[in-house]
């Protein structure tokens, strides 16, 4: 089987034990058999679409991807790898924060608020959480702004992308 995967996710196919891929930010411009990718892109190509947004997200998206190794990693095989990502080990599991009202203004931050345990507002919110390219969004808050980087501009790495991101949340804490 070829597979074909793209830079967001090259990390999670090597963790799973995928050693033969491509890597193609555009899957289709590859001859590939089926293609990891995130759960937001679309193609052609028959694809797993995978999560990253949360720990626990980037958990499970491991155990599916090394399914296709024919050796499906372990929890303790997978709880391995976030050795050493504090914010990753600490978010493994939902929390409470229900002081912090937030708005938010994406459904990958969405997948990440909720994690925190934030509670989510249209109206009466302390803060507005968006993504780095919706800043022309936010001029006219008069409340916290928190800009959290996009894919473009965070570690293709999936462990230091979230750690990245939780960082600047949990200052809200």
């Amino acid at each position: 089987m070829r597979i074909v995967t793209t830079p967001m996710c090259e990390e999670v196919v090597k963790l799973a034990g995928i050693k033969d891929y491509k890597v193609n930010k555009n899957p289709d411009l590859e001859k590939g058999d089926l293609a990891i990718l995130l759960s937001e892109s679309k193609i052609k190509m028959d694809s797993l679409p995978i999560k990253l947004n949360t720990p626990k997200q980037l958990f499970e998206s491991i155990r599916e991807v090394s399914k296709f190794t024919g050796n499906e990693l372990s929890e303790d095989k997978i709880l391995e790898f976030f050795e050493g990502y504090d914010l990753c080990i600490k978010y493994l599991n939902n929390h409470e924060n229900p002081q912090v009202k937030v708005k938010v203004l994406s459904k990958f931050l969405t997948d990440i608020v909720d994690n925190m345990g934030f509670e989510i507002h249209d109206e009466n919110y302390d803060y507005v959480i968006y993504p780095d390219y919706l800043k022309e969004n936010v001029q006219n808050e008069d409340v916290v702004l928190v800009e959290i980087p996009s894919h473009t501009f965070v570690s293709k790495n999936p462990f230091e992308r979230i750690q990245a991101r939780y960082a600047i949340l949990e200052k809200l804490i």
